[in-house]
């Protein structure tokens, strides 16, 4: 069987990264951190009525070897901080990270001695969702970013992309 070059039909030609970050996009299996009231809202995020699944999230796992997006929603103290950096280093590659809430990008209301000032002191994050606690539209939101940024990366590890982030954050 000879392909006809004038009139091509029936094959795909495609970029071995845009196929993979295509699949990966599609297929985030989120883990959730939730300590507070940012988990109540996650799951309302997961429910029948906001959907998750549309965009391809559904699949909640609650171990970190089942699992490539870890959503940190709520407060974390510093007893729960090297839990934390367990279960981030238990998942497998390719893995991201959503922090939820004000409370784990920045520690909230919560400036005291007992409270993780930020989860990007302990992990890398990718993806910040803003509110107190924030609603589900702003999680769907902060999905769709992940989704794109996926979209757009390489097929590096997380470890080298981060570490490459990093190196610009000292740089500038």
């Amino acid at each position: 069987m000879a392909i006809d070059l004038e009139n091509p039909g029936g094959f795909l030609t495609t970029r071995l990264r845009q196929a993979v970050n295509w699949g990966r996009k599609y297929s985030l299996w989120p883990l959730p951190f939730g300590t507070a009231c940012c988990a109540i809202e996650f799951m309302s995020t997961v429910s029948s009525y906001n959907d998750l699944s549309r965009f391809g999230a559904e699949l909640v796992r609650f171990s970190p070897r089942q699992s490539d997006l870890l959503i940190v929603a709520g407060t974390v103290s510093y007893k729960q901080a090297p839990i934390l950096k367990t279960i981030y280093s238990q998942m497998a590659e390719p893995k991201w990270v959503i922090s939820m809430g004000v409370c784990a990008c920045s520690g909230g209301f919560y400036n005291n001695y007992s409270t993780l000032q930020g989860i990007d002191r302990i992990i890398p994050v990718d993806v910040y969702v803003a509110g107190c606690p924030p609603t589900p539209e702003n999680l769907l939101h902060g999905l769709v970013q992940l989704q794109q940024k996926v979209e757009q990366e390489g097929l590096a590890p997380a470890a080298r992309r981060h570490a490459a982030r990093a190196g610009k954050a000292e740089r500038a």
